[in-house]
């Protein structure tokens, strides 16, 4: 299943600029840097000491991030090989034409035109360009017009060119990735936290709309608080899958909420806050492991 929330309308370049500024004006001193996860500060002798923030520690450590995009390639592809996915490309029905590549970009919702726009801006000529235009008048809709019948085979293709595949992987770090691990950091939350947001995001990709990914934070931040507002971080996360729940019920196609229940509900019941392997979850019902 490669589906991502879009509500009434697909997301465009300035709602993710949007997100982009709005993450990078969060100030660094969102997420206290000296308190230890194992430290509890005893509550002064006159009053209750105020909740302790810890350090998030971050998704983007190279072994965390790998852990991450194995994890999403399991509930998006039923596969921990996520390098594989380079080359994938299918209609899958769902409203927003072609899905494809890593993080399932689709022609419907403008991140796979601005993925092709890079790939084009790094290497002019390549056996993508030439649907630009197509890619132009496609976004948000789930027509094939000027696409068929070779974009797929040529996307294919592509996704043998290291530059491609590069581009690929700075798309995703730039509108899913890093804003995830941005927030997430800000509110004070450790890896879990960080990759709950960025499977969200993957999902849901962000908006105005309730079913986004700032509609679902939203919705958590009106049931708890965050720590780096003085929250207890598994209380705040239980209440962001809730609502991250909610909002895949919105629609049919993300009615299977497994990628929620049966893995990252998991790892937080067992209190790993920071992704530690061994790893164990289900997805759709398929059983996964990460040593």
């Amino acid at each position: 299943m490669r589906t991502r929330s879009i509500g009434t309308t697909l997301p465009k370049t300035a709602t993710r600029i949007a997100l982009g500024l709005a993450l990078l004006a969060v100030p660094a001193t969102a997420v206290a840097a000296t308190a230890s996860p194992a430290h509890h500060p005893r509550p002064a002798a006159t009053g209750s000491a105020p909740h302790t923030v810890r350090a998030a520690a971050g998704l983007d450590d190279p072994a965390k991030k790998e852990i991450a995009m194995r994890l999403v390639s399991s509930a998006e592809n039923s596969s921990l090989d996520w390098k594989a996915q380079y080359k994938y490309i299918e209609d899958i029905g769902d409203g927003r034409g072609y899905t494809g590549g890593i993080i399932g970009f689709c022609s419907g919702t403008h991140d796979m035109l601005e993925l092709v726009e890079l790939y084009t801006q790094r290497k002019p000529g390549n056996i993508l360009a030439k649907y630009l235009p197509a890619l132009r008048e496609v976004d948000g809709s789930d027509s094939h017009d000027g696409l068929d019948p070779d974009y797929p085979k040529d996307w294919r293709k592509a996704a043998q060119d290291p530059a491609f595949q590069k581009a690929q992987n700075d798309e995703r770090d730039r509108v899913y990735f890093h804003p995830a691990v941005k927030q997430g950091k800000a509110d004070g939350i450790g890896v879990l936290g960080q990759f709950a947001y960025y499977d969200a995001i993957v999902m849901h990709g962000d908006g105005d709309d309730s079913t986004s990914f700032s509609g679902i934070r939203k919705r958590a931040l009106a049931k708890a608080k965050p720590p780096a507002q003085g929250g207890d971080e598994k209380t705040y996360l239980n209440a962001f899958l809730d609502a991250r729940v909610w909002a895949m019920k919105q629609e049919e196609a993300h009615s299977d909420t497994s990628r929620v229940d049966t893995a990252q509900r998991v790892f937080l019941r067992n209190g790993n806050l920071d992704l530690h392997t061994p790893l164990d979850w289900k997805v759709y019902g398929e059983s996964f492991h990460i040593d």
